[in-house]
């Protein structure tokens, strides 16, 4: 299970949850009023009806404190991504004694080895250059420049959703983002199938699922039968390109602002850093909270997302 389906369970779980504990609060209120009614003959068949009516909710909670039980997820692990850094064994003291495990940590490289300078104009190349947090904020952005209110979180469990779409004249969310940032590798039908039951859980009709790949044809076919817009690599180039100058600029401001190219650790929400795997064959980027966070990324592989993002 991915960590965004266990988010949506983890959601949908709550909720039941949060239905079960009133209901069991009315039916346990009922059965105690009743054996609480005066002497009068009416009051005493108020009382009665209340007696047979009020095991009712209390079946119903208990069923879906039940449901509960059965839908939440184990709680998440520390997630790792494609290298695990290792740990050196138990090394003997001169004493002879054993001493404390400590964790070995791959050495850090150096910053910015060789990436490019930041694109002038908007092309394809843009989206290769960046992490999976620009992004995000670039999405944001792009949505915000079309007169929608945007809430984001950077980093930590979203609930499946990566931007929330505020419209100014309607209260509550008017639609939600998800933002996959994939390098080569196309979103299939399984990430849309995820983001439908997101919006599900949220009662909300619009969505859209915006990648730096491209969608497969049944993702393309299941996300236009079910009121989900889909923004691949050419679709969001084509968007931007509608845009005024200014705000192209702006956009790319967004894209390639701070260490565009340095990926943000999506558990901690800071920037991570790359180190060199076991025997220096090859590099990862690595959170700098290790060993508490493990949380790692493929340089340069096919694909780079947040955790979450997440």
């Amino acid at each position: 299970m991915t960590r965004r389906s266990r988010r949506a369970k983890r959601h949908v779980s709550h909720q039941i949850l949060m239905t079960a504990i009133p209901i069991l609060g009315l039916g346990a209120m009922m059965l105690l009023l009743s054996f609480f009614v005066g002497t009068h003959p009416m009051v005493q068949a108020f009382g009665k009806a209340l007696r047979l009516v009020a095991p009712y909710p209390l079946v119903i909670g208990l069923a879906l404190l039940a449901l509960y039980a059965v839908l939440r997820p184990k709680p998440d692990v520390a997630p790792t991504r494609n290298h695990e850094p290792s740990f050196d064994k138990n090394t003997p003291s001169p004493s002879g004694a054993a001493t404390k495990e400590q964790p070995d940590i791959p050495p850090e490289l150096p910053a910015h080895r060789g990436e490019p300078t930041p694109a002038t104009a908007w092309s394809p190349r843009v989206f290769d250059d960046i992490e999976w947090r620009r992004f995000e904020a670039l999405c944001e952005s792009l949505f915000a420049q079309a007169g929608f209110e945007t809430r984001a979180q950077s980093h930590g469990a979203d609930g499946g959703v990566d931007i929330w779409l505020h419209s100014r004249h309607a209260d509550g969310p008017a639609a939600i983002v998800q933002c996959k940032h994939w390098l080569g590798k196309p979103v299939g039908v399984k990430e849309v199938r995820e983001f439908f039951g997101v919006m599900a859980s949220h009662k909300l009709n619009r969505g859209t699922y915006a990648t730096s790949s491209t969608f497969t044809s049944d993702a393309s076919q299941f996300a236009k039968s079910n009121g989900i817009s889909t923004l691949d690599r050419q679709g969001l180039l084509a968007l931007i390109a509608k845009r005024t100058p200014e705000q192209q600029q702006a956009l790319l401001a967004v894209a390639y602002e701070g260490e565009y190219w340095r990926p943000m650790c999506a558990s901690c929400g800071v920037k991570m850093v790359e180190r060199a795997s076991r025997g220096k064959k090859s590099s990862f980027w690595g959170c700098v909270n290790f060993p508490k966070c493990r949380m790692t990324l493929q340089t340069r592989g096919l694909q780079t997302t947040s955790a979450a993002s997440s």
